[in-house]
Protein backbone atom coordinates (compact mmCIF):
# COMPACT_ATOMS: atom_id res chain seq x y z
CA UNK A 1 0.00 0.00 0.00
CA UNK A 2 2.93 2.51 0.81
CA UNK A 3 4.55 1.60 -2.27
CA UNK A 4 1.12 2.50 -4.93
CA UNK A 5 0.96 5.87 -3.10
CA UNK A 6 4.68 6.62 -3.57
CA UNK A 7 4.68 5.29 -7.10
CA UNK A 8 1.04 7.72 -7.97
CA UNK A 9 3.05 10.44 -6.12
CA UNK A 10 6.14 9.98 -8.13
CA UNK A 11 3.87 9.98 -11.36
CA UNK A 12 2.36 13.47 -10.02
CA UNK A 13 5.73 14.88 -9.40
CA UNK A 14 6.81 13.81 -12.77
CA UNK A 15 4.60 15.68 -14.42
CA UNK A 16 5.04 18.83 -12.07
CA UNK A 17 8.85 18.86 -12.61
CA UNK A 18 8.32 18.82 -16.16
CA UNK A 19 5.82 21.47 -16.21
CA UNK A 20 7.94 24.13 -14.29
CA UNK A 21 11.25 22.48 -14.24
CA UNK A 22 11.61 21.48 -10.81
CA UNK A 23 8.93 20.12 -8.11
CA UNK A 24 9.32 16.46 -8.09
CA UNK A 25 12.11 16.30 -4.92
CA UNK A 26 9.91 18.45 -2.98
CA UNK A 27 6.97 16.30 -3.25
CA UNK A 28 8.35 13.02 -3.18
CA UNK A 29 10.74 13.65 -0.09
CA UNK A 30 7.61 14.46 2.47
CA UNK A 31 6.32 11.19 1.65
CA UNK A 32 9.65 9.22 1.29
CA UNK A 33 11.22 10.39 4.55
CA UNK A 34 7.40 9.49 6.45
CA UNK A 35 7.75 5.86 4.86
CA UNK A 36 11.78 5.29 4.88
CA UNK A 37 13.31 8.11 7.28
CA UNK A 38 15.36 11.09 6.52
CA UNK A 39 18.45 9.26 6.15
CA UNK A 40 17.44 6.69 3.40
CA UNK A 41 14.87 8.91 1.74
CA UNK A 42 17.55 11.40 0.55
CA UNK A 43 20.27 9.00 -1.25
CA UNK A 44 16.58 7.43 -3.43
CA UNK A 45 15.94 10.87 -3.58
CA UNK A 46 19.13 11.31 -5.30
CA UNK A 47 18.87 8.61 -7.78
CA UNK A 48 15.19 9.37 -8.19
CA UNK A 49 16.57 13.05 -9.08
CA UNK A 50 18.88 11.96 -11.71
CA UNK A 51 17.15 9.49 -13.67
CA UNK A 52 13.98 12.06 -13.89
CA UNK A 53 16.65 14.82 -15.27
CA UNK A 54 17.83 12.15 -17.58
CA UNK A 55 14.14 11.98 -18.60
CA UNK A 56 14.31 15.63 -18.86
CA UNK A 57 17.39 15.76 -20.96
CA UNK A 58 16.18 13.26 -23.51
CA UNK A 59 12.92 15.17 -24.04
CA UNK A 60 14.75 18.90 -24.62
CA UNK A 61 18.30 17.37 -25.76
CA UNK A 62 18.36 19.82 -28.67
CA UNK A 63 17.30 22.87 -26.66
CA UNK A 64 20.07 22.39 -23.92
CA UNK A 65 23.16 25.46 -23.82
CA UNK A 66 26.07 23.31 -22.72
CA UNK A 67 28.40 26.70 -22.06
CA UNK A 68 25.97 27.71 -19.24
CA UNK A 69 26.21 24.37 -17.81
CA UNK A 70 29.87 23.67 -18.01
CA UNK A 71 29.97 26.95 -15.97
CA UNK A 72 28.27 26.11 -13.84
CA UNK A 73 29.68 23.00 -13.32
CA UNK A 74 32.92 23.46 -12.47
CA UNK A 75 32.24 24.40 -8.73
CA UNK A 76 28.65 23.07 -8.60
CA UNK A 77 30.04 19.47 -8.91
CA UNK A 78 32.49 19.28 -6.17
CA UNK A 79 29.90 21.58 -4.09
CA UNK A 80 27.29 18.64 -3.96
CA UNK A 81 29.59 16.90 -2.88
CA UNK A 82 30.67 18.48 -0.07
CA UNK A 83 27.13 19.13 0.76
CA UNK A 84 26.27 15.40 0.91
CA UNK A 85 28.92 14.59 3.01
CA UNK A 86 28.03 17.27 5.47
CA UNK A 87 24.60 15.83 5.43
CA UNK A 88 25.62 12.19 6.36
CA UNK A 89 27.22 13.70 9.08
CA UNK A 90 24.27 14.99 11.40
CA UNK A 91 21.76 14.03 13.67
CA UNK A 92 18.76 12.65 11.64
CA UNK A 93 16.39 15.61 13.84
CA UNK A 94 18.90 18.12 12.70
CA UNK A 95 18.43 16.61 9.11
CA UNK A 96 14.63 17.13 8.92
CA UNK A 97 15.12 20.74 10.38
CA UNK A 98 18.07 21.74 7.82
CA UNK A 99 15.87 20.29 4.85
CA UNK A 100 12.24 21.79 5.38
CA UNK A 101 14.01 24.81 6.56
CA UNK A 102 16.18 25.43 3.61
CA UNK A 103 13.36 24.51 1.31
CA UNK A 104 11.60 27.62 3.04
CA UNK A 105 14.06 29.55 2.69
CA UNK A 106 14.18 29.08 -1.12
CA UNK A 107 10.88 30.67 -1.70
CA UNK A 108 12.14 34.18 -0.92
CA UNK A 109 16.10 33.53 -1.95
CA UNK A 110 15.55 32.34 -5.69
CA UNK A 111 13.22 36.43 -5.92
CA UNK A 112 16.28 37.69 -4.39
CA UNK A 113 18.39 35.82 -7.28
CA UNK A 114 16.55 37.35 -9.94
CA UNK A 115 16.11 40.68 -8.56
CA UNK A 116 19.90 41.35 -8.58
CA UNK A 117 20.04 39.39 -12.17
CA UNK A 118 22.35 36.92 -9.95
CA UNK A 119 24.13 34.49 -13.08
CA UNK A 120 24.11 37.20 -15.90
CA UNK A 121 27.60 36.68 -16.56
CA UNK A 122 29.43 33.15 -16.51
CA UNK A 123 31.31 34.28 -13.41
CA UNK A 124 27.82 34.95 -11.67
CA UNK A 125 27.50 31.51 -12.96
CA UNK A 126 30.50 29.61 -11.97
CA UNK A 127 29.94 31.40 -8.27
CA UNK A 128 25.95 30.19 -7.93
CA UNK A 129 26.86 26.38 -9.22
CA UNK A 130 29.10 26.50 -6.17
CA UNK A 131 27.03 27.67 -3.51
CA UNK A 132 23.86 26.20 -5.29
CA UNK A 133 25.82 22.67 -5.22
CA UNK A 134 26.27 22.64 -1.80
CA UNK A 135 22.80 23.19 -0.98
CA UNK A 136 21.77 20.41 -3.52
CA UNK A 137 24.16 18.44 -1.73
CA UNK A 138 22.46 19.24 1.91
CA UNK A 139 19.08 19.08 0.82
CA UNK A 140 16.92 16.61 -1.58
CA UNK A 141 16.77 19.80 -4.36
CA UNK A 142 17.91 23.61 -4.82
CA UNK A 143 15.88 23.11 -8.03
CA UNK A 144 14.19 26.87 -8.02
CA UNK A 145 17.68 28.65 -6.54
CA UNK A 146 19.29 26.83 -10.03
CA UNK A 147 16.41 27.38 -12.50
CA UNK A 148 16.36 31.30 -11.16
CA UNK A 149 20.13 31.54 -11.94
CA UNK A 150 19.74 30.00 -15.78
CA UNK A 151 17.18 32.40 -16.14
CA UNK A 152 19.08 35.12 -14.94
CA UNK A 153 21.68 34.17 -17.71
CA UNK A 154 19.12 34.89 -20.61
CA UNK A 155 17.09 31.06 -20.63
CA UNK A 156 14.00 30.99 -21.06
CA UNK A 157 11.32 27.99 -21.32
CA UNK A 158 12.38 24.75 -22.87
CA UNK A 159 16.06 26.42 -22.96
CA UNK A 160 15.81 26.79 -19.82
CA UNK A 161 14.47 23.90 -18.47
CA UNK A 162 16.67 21.72 -20.66
CA UNK A 163 20.09 23.40 -19.23
CA UNK A 164 18.71 23.04 -16.08
CA UNK A 165 18.30 19.34 -16.12
CA UNK A 166 21.59 18.70 -17.87
CA UNK A 167 23.72 20.74 -15.24
CA UNK A 168 21.32 19.00 -12.03
CA UNK A 169 22.21 15.60 -13.92
CA UNK A 170 25.57 15.75 -13.02
CA UNK A 171 25.03 17.62 -10.09
CA UNK A 172 23.27 14.72 -8.53
CA UNK A 173 25.38 12.38 -10.03
CA UNK A 174 28.00 13.44 -8.02
CA UNK A 175 26.24 13.36 -5.13
CA UNK A 176 24.87 9.84 -5.70
CA UNK A 177 28.59 8.89 -6.16
CA UNK A 178 29.34 10.29 -2.48
CA UNK A 179 26.48 9.01 -0.58
CA UNK A 180 27.93 5.56 -2.32
CA UNK A 181 31.40 5.75 -1.17
CA UNK A 182 29.92 6.95 2.21
CA UNK A 183 28.45 3.77 2.91
CA UNK A 184 25.02 5.63 3.09
CA UNK A 185 23.75 3.90 -0.63
CA UNK A 186 22.63 0.58 0.11
CA UNK A 187 21.67 -2.41 -3.01
CA UNK A 188 18.02 -1.84 -1.31
CA UNK A 189 18.38 2.16 -1.51
CA UNK A 190 19.61 2.01 -5.03
CA UNK A 191 16.62 0.10 -6.69
CA UNK A 192 13.85 2.01 -4.15
CA UNK A 193 15.57 4.79 -5.73
CA UNK A 194 15.62 3.53 -9.39
CA UNK A 195 11.71 2.26 -9.07
CA UNK A 196 10.86 6.46 -8.30
CA UNK A 197 12.38 7.16 -10.59
CA UNK A 198 10.79 5.52 -12.86
CA UNK A 199 7.18 6.85 -11.83
CA UNK A 200 8.68 10.66 -12.04
CA UNK A 201 10.01 9.93 -15.77
CA UNK A 202 6.54 8.44 -16.50
CA UNK A 203 5.07 12.07 -15.50
CA UNK A 204 7.51 13.81 -17.17
CA UNK A 205 6.87 12.54 -20.39
CA UNK A 206 3.36 12.99 -19.70
CA UNK A 207 4.10 16.74 -18.95
CA UNK A 208 5.77 17.67 -22.18
CA UNK A 209 2.90 19.53 -24.12
CA UNK A 210 1.43 21.67 -20.63
CA UNK A 211 4.33 23.58 -20.40
CA UNK A 212 4.53 25.71 -23.42
CA UNK A 213 1.46 27.16 -22.12
CA UNK A 214 2.06 27.79 -18.74
CA UNK A 215 2.97 32.06 -17.89
CA UNK A 216 6.02 32.63 -15.78
CA UNK A 217 3.83 33.84 -13.23
CA UNK A 218 2.00 30.98 -13.10
CA UNK A 219 5.00 29.06 -12.74
CA UNK A 220 6.64 31.09 -9.83
CA UNK A 221 3.29 30.39 -8.18
CA UNK A 222 3.38 26.65 -8.42
CA UNK A 223 6.74 26.87 -7.01
CA UNK A 224 6.42 28.53 -4.11
CA UNK A 225 3.16 26.92 -3.10
CA UNK A 226 5.54 23.67 -3.52
CA UNK A 227 8.28 24.96 -1.67
CA UNK A 228 6.39 26.08 1.29
CA UNK A 229 4.21 22.67 1.43
CA UNK A 230 7.22 20.32 1.27
CA UNK A 231 9.20 22.46 3.93
CA UNK A 232 6.58 22.43 6.20
CA UNK A 233 5.52 18.19 5.83
CA UNK A 234 9.41 17.79 6.53
CA UNK A 235 9.93 19.92 9.37
CA UNK A 236 6.22 18.83 11.25
CA UNK A 237 6.69 14.90 9.92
Amino acid sequence: MEWILVFVVGVFAGVLSGIVGTGSSMILLPILVFVFGAKAAVPMMAISALLANAGRIVVWWSEIRWRAVLWYLALAVPGAALGADTLIAIPETLGNLVLGGLLILLVPTRYVIRAHNIGSKPIHLLLAGGIIGFLTGLVASSGPLSLAAFSSFGLVKTGLIATEAAASFFVFGSKVTTFNQLGAMSSQILIDGAIVGGAVIVGTYGAKHILQRMSVSSHDRVIDVVLLIAGLAIIFA
